[in-house]
């Protein structure tokens, strides 16, 4: 085989493990990330999978980069296929290109690949077996990637020894060895001219690895969330599961509960009770919702709702990502109440929105979204750590008295929340149309005053408190790229790569209601554009209604396959 010499000095490399659910490509990216970021190199990792326990063909890949990265790319440089399923699966969706390498067995290598020069055979499986069981060729792969990268070999040795310390000294020492017999393979193919050098930082060692799932859930820690409940349905259940995990530690009570309905009904039932209730759930999940989240608007209780979207209709693509359900919350429900979402970016904005999501739902008294999306919550990447020099929540109950009543008529149209208990007074709630009391009535003056309580006046308060869209990129724009939620990262680069001159970002994290200085951004622009993972552009939709600015069908760019945009993707768009 003809050494190649594929970089000497890159500044980002994308690693793409391939292979069937079960294979280990979770092991070896998880060893593969924290590692590098160990060393020094700042790592983004983000997942592909198919809706099966075992099979089918996933994805896993690693960008190590100089600088921070946190968005999917097309472009492969190192490939390491599992299976023979996996280098077809990769050429299938152009992930493949003429520079790639390949690292893998050869029966994983279909032959017209075999002949490429920059294919590299490793029997890992056969290196494996001489060590007692197949089951460490994914330690030597990953002895063999991170070599290539230079990482700390000391780093490596460190990740396996807590890794496997639970499972006794004999496989934490079966797995030391594997792993130096990746490094001798890693160091024969730097000979050949398979090696990146990578620009490290120092501080980046400190740094946390932390995926959109752990972001919003220690978001709700930090909130004061006290009790979740919620039917498992990707790919929300992560947020369960590390709630459930660390319950003990934090004072968290979890219910999975038989069914969606009764989810947000208990999480009604736990705000009225006095805690910090969230509810996660998906598309389909937050479908049977529907009549709970009326319930929490009429009854003017708080409730926070994390939605990950993925795509539908009905089961759609479980495990794939989607934008597709921002109209669905904000028309869900019967009857008009108040209500607003937010859409994170970013992993800090996943954190602290959320956050805020708790104190914004106990100040107003009315359901709070955080909307988000597969991709974000199962990518992962190194962040500095979050700054909890301020974690005071807000505290908006009262001690209730004789005159106490529950939906008083005030100014603001925040009344005083009162719970059973918390107090002399009597808390009365109710599901029907009730005076300041609580009483069911159907005196229609009544009706009216409590429709412009809970509904404009709090719809007013909302909107001054609502968080303005983040403009980055050109200082004067000639025209605006408008993203929200998880498209943050990969509009930041593919603008940056573009090279373009006349054109900024408008990112928005709270997608309603907006700010009242969108229409003014907007209304300065020259030409507005949007991207969005959805087939009717349904925030272009909301913009429209609540600024009336309308982004021009040729101005969109929809991606609804249930992957996420690539850079090359937003790029070609920006520069077509």
């Amino acid at each position: 085989m003809r050494p190649v010499v594929l970089a000497r000095m890159r500044r980002d490399v994308s690693v793409v493990l391939a292979g069937a659910a079960g294979q280990g490509i979770e092991t070896v990216g998880g060893m593969l990330s924290t590692v590098l970021k160990d060393s020094g190199n700042n790592v983004f990792t983000t997942r592909e999978f198919m809706s099966r326990i075992r099979g089918g063909t996933n994805t896993l890949q690693v960008r190590v980069s100089s600088h921070r990265v946190a968005a999917y790319c097309l472009r492969t440089d190192i490939a390491v296929p599992l299976d023979r399923t996996a280098i077809p699966h990769l050429a299938k969706y152009s992930r493949l290109q003429e520079s790639t390498a390949i690292v893998g067995e050869a029966e994983a290598v279909p032959e017209e690949y075999q002949r490429r020069d920059r294919v590299h055979l490793v029997e890992f499986t056969q290196m494996a077996r001489e060590l007692g069981s197949k089951v460490y060729s994914n330690t030597i792969a990953a002895g063999v990637i991170l070599t290539l990268f230079n990482a700390d070999r000391d780093a490596g040795r460190a990740y396996l020894t807590e890794r496997f310390a639970a499972k006794g000294p004999e496989v934490v020492q079966k797995n030391l060895e594997a792993y130096e017999r990746g490094v001798m393979v890693g160091k024969r193919l730097t000979s050949e001219g398979l090696i990146f050098q990578i620009d490290r930082e120092e501080s980046v060692k400190e740094e946390l690895i932390l995926s959109g799932t752990d972001a919003v859930s220690l978001g709700a820690i930090a909130g004061g969330c006290n009790f979740v409940s919620s039917y498992p349905m990707s790919p929300s259940t992560g947020v369960l599961t590390f709630l459930a995990q660390r319950s003990q530690e934090f004072g968290i009570v979890v219910d999975q509960a038989e069914d969606e309905i009764a989810a947000i009904n208990k999480g009604i039932g736990a705000w009225y009770a006095g805690a910090r209730a969230i509810v996660t759930t998906s598309g389909g999940g937050f479908a049977l919702m529907n009549e709970g989240l009326s319930l929490a608007g009429m009854t003017e209780t708080p409730i926070v709702i994390h939605l990950a979207q993925r795509p539908g209709p009905a089961t759609g693509l479980p495990t794939r990502t989607e934008q597709g359900d921002l109209k669905h919350f904000l028309n869900a429900g019967h009857g008009e109440f108040a209500r607003a979402a937010f859409a994170p970016g970013t992993l800090h904005d996943a954190f602290h929105l959320t956050r805020r999501a708790f104190d914004l739902a106990d100040r107003y008294q009315v359901p709070v979204a955080i909307l988000t999306d597969q991709f974000l919550l199962d990518s992962s990447w190194n962040v500095p750590m979050i700054d909890l020099s301020d974690m005071s929540t807000e505290k908006h109950l009262v001690e209730t008295d004789d005159a106490y009543r529950r939906y008083r008529l005030t100014h603001d149209g925040v009344s005083p929340r009162g719970v059973p208990g918390h107090g002399a007074g009597l808390v009365v709630v109710d599901s029907d149309e009730h005076d300041e009391d609580g009483h069911i009535t159907e005196d229609l003056r009544v009706r009216s005053e409590m429709v412009r309580k809970r509904l404009h006046r709090k719809m007013e308060l909302l909107r001054r408190d609502s968080l303005p869209p983040e403009v980055s990129g050109a200082k004067k724009p000639d025209r605006l790229i408008i993203a929200w939620g998880s498209n943050y990262h990969v509009m930041r680069e593919a603008l940056e790569i573009s090279g373009r001159t006349d054109t900024g970002l408008l990112h928005f994290r709270q997608v309603y209601p907006l700010h009242e200085s969108v229409a003014g951004m907007l209304g300065d622009a020259d030409e507005v554009m949007i991207a969005e993972n959805n087939a009717t552009s349904q925030f272009a939709a909301v913009i429209h209604l609540e600024t009336g600015v309308r982004v021009p069908d040729s101005n969109r760019l929809l991606k609804y396959d249930g992957m996420p945009f690539s850079v090359e993707e937003v790029v070609g768009f920006l520069n077509r």
